[in-house]
């Protein structure tokens, strides 16, 4: 194990030279909290502008792959880890070639049909070496990752959502629905999420990571299924409550159909403010074409402490969208660059 984990922390070679390191000659150090798309387009944006970059996932996925493979070894659910590990792959062959092998999905009748090749390699990894942040590291390396992927716990968690309005025959009463899978789809009103269990233990290197950051990145992303998760872990919490980095809440370009249907994007403000009251955020970033009412996003903004930042991010809707649900990660990572250099300290990075 000790040769694992030596072998899993030499420096990846290769990184894409950042705009930021560019111009001071040190990197800001990032670290993007969140899961699924949401965090991949955010990490497939920061990777363009820093090197000094960790992920750090939700891991309440209970579907797909990932809940089966949960359910059969008492795992972590490897989906949202290996989706941020593909995102932070790099664009030379290397990268795209080894993105797409480890987002592969067995088409079959037996028991392989469905199962991504790269959560097969984490959990194996994980069961090798009976550690889940070497493990992870060390699939960073292989993949030639821009950046760092941990965990937020290293336990298993379940979400737990009261709905109001879940059975549409009773849309007055509340329910309480449990697994991401199923709040990530529930038709009603998310009125709030939980975790089991309630206080789970954070990662410490996930802690570190927010205590010494420059920036924090929260968002985009499923908004009660990926982005609250982290504020309901007592010690992620405190850390992002207590360090001096400055934080960028990344707003979605749309409701998501579900879960958080019919939101207005200073509804998505108010419901982090309802679970973490303590949270104060610098700047909000958001499609400057999905803010139709751009005084009530700077009240909610103010609320939490914080400025908006419109740009436009949004990638081209494909064929038969009306507006697009994907950020574009050029534009995303020219957005996050003005903001690191407007918004960040005076001086050089440290």
């Amino acid at each position: 194990m000790a040769r694992a984990r030596a072998v899993a922390s030499r420096p990846v070679r290769g990184r894409i030279p950042s705009l930021m390191g560019r111009r001071s000659g040190v990197q800001p150090k990032v670290v993007a909290l969140g899961g699924g798309q949401g965090l991949s387009a955010s990490l497939a944006a920061l990777r363009r502008i820093t090197g000094d970059l960790t992920a750090v996932v939700t891991v309440a996925d209970d579907g797909g792959s990932s809940g089966r493979l949960r359910d059969e070894l008492g795992v972590l659910p490897p989906g949202d880890l290996r989706k941020a590990l593909a995102a932070l792959c790099g664009d030379d062959e290397w990268g795209r070639t080894w993105s797409e092998v480890i987002q592969h999905r067995f088409t079959s009748q037996g028991e392989l049909h469905g199962h991504a090749v790269g959560n097969l390699l984490i959990v194996a990894l994980w069961e090798q070496l009976d550690d889940h942040v070497a493990a992870l590291d060390l699939v960073g390396r292989l993949l030639g990752a821009h950046g760092r992927v941990l965990p937020m716990s290293a336990v298993p968690l379940e979400l737990e959502a009261t709905v109001r309005g879940h059975d549409p025959a009773r849309p007055t009463e509340v329910d309480t629905v449990r697994g991401q899978a199923t709040v990530a789809l529930t038709p009603g009103e998310v009125q709030e999420v939980r975790l089991d269990p309630p206080d789970p233990p954070a990662v410490p290197e996930a802690v570190a990571a927010v205590m010494d950051a420059d920036w924090v990145v929260l968002g985009p992303g499923s908004w009660f299924s990926s982005v609250m998760p982290h504020l309901l872990v007592p010690e992620l919490a405190d850390a992002l409550m207590g360090t001096k980095a400055r934080k960028v809440l990344t707003l979605n370009l749309a409701p998501q159909p579900g879960e958080t249907e019919g939101f207005s994007p200073q509804r998505h403000l108010e419901v982090l403010a309802g679970h973490a009251p303590k949270l104060s955020i610098d700047v909000v970033l958001a499609d400057e074409a999905a803010v139709h009412d751009r005084a009530s996003l700077r009240k909610a903004a103010e609320a939490l402490n914080g400025t908006v930042e419109l740009a436009p991010v949004a990638a081209c809707p494909r064929e038969g969208e009306a507006v697009s649900s994907r950020h574009e990660p050029e534009l995303l990572a020219a957005a996050y660059d003005r903001i690191f250099r407007m918004h960040g300290r005076i001086g050089p990075w440290r």
